[in-house]
């Protein structure tokens, strides 16, 4: 059989949902997937968080006043959506309808909260990846990294992160990122069965029907 990924068209897309505490290496995990894995669409979240430097709209973030945030919620126009650290954040929903119909598969780099309600919302269709950090010195050393973040809002990650870890066993899969590149291909490993597992729903059924009908 050939590559999954060359076949899009002939499956519904996977909903690979990366969580994990702020600082485990979750969002660099995605970047390299995104990277370098041509049928992957990101889900571009919304969020009333303030933009980082580094940040660009529709890129990383879509950036909305609380007033739009809520707005558009009420609307239906988000898959999902949470407070987190303070901010509002949320998944559009059209993007992600859009590619799944495709046979594409949407990455979300969210939060526990977020993922959450996706998997409540479309089971089907959500396979959950949780990222651990090795350590709890491990995660304070790479939030301390962030010359972006206050050290208030290093302060406040760093509190959530108990509790998030505490629901790892609301994932499928889990992955400790104490080696970046080992984290990787497993998360990568993961991905290709889950889209072996669509194909075969999808494809051999059909593959089938069509051969005792010769």
């Amino acid at each position: 059989m050939a590559d999954i990924a060359e076949n899009p068209g002939r499956r519904r897309g996977v909903m690979l949902v990366l969580a994990a505490p702020s600082g485990a290496g979750k969002s660099t995990i995605a970047r390299r997937l995104l990277a370098e894995d041509p049928m992957i669409d990101l889900s571009i979240s919304a969020t009333t968080r303030g933009r980082r430097k580094s940040e660009e709209e529709g890129i990383h973030y879509f950036f909305l006043t609380p007033e739009a945030f809520m707005e558009k919620r009420d609307a239906g126009a988000f898959l999902e959506w949470a407070a987190v650290h303070g901010n509002f954040y949320a998944t559009p929903r059209d993007a992600v309808e859009r590619s799944l119909a495709a046979g594409r598969d949407v990455l979300f780099d969210i939060d526990v909260q977020g993922a959450e309600q996706l998997k409540r919302k479309m089971p089907e269709d959500v396979v959950g990846i949780f990222v651990l950090p090795p350590s709890m010195e491990a995660l304070k050393a790479r939030l301390n990294a962030r010359a972006e973040d206050s050290k208030a809002a290093m302060e406040v990650r760093l509190a959530n992160a108990t509790g998030e870890i505490a629901r790892w066993h609301d994932y499928e899969y889990v992955v400790i990122n104490d080696d970046l590149d080992d984290a990787y291909d497993l998360v990568r490993s993961i991905l290709r069965a889950e889209r072996a597992k669509r194909e075969y729903k999808s494809v051999i059924p059909h593959h089938v029907e069509a051969l005792l009908g010769e």
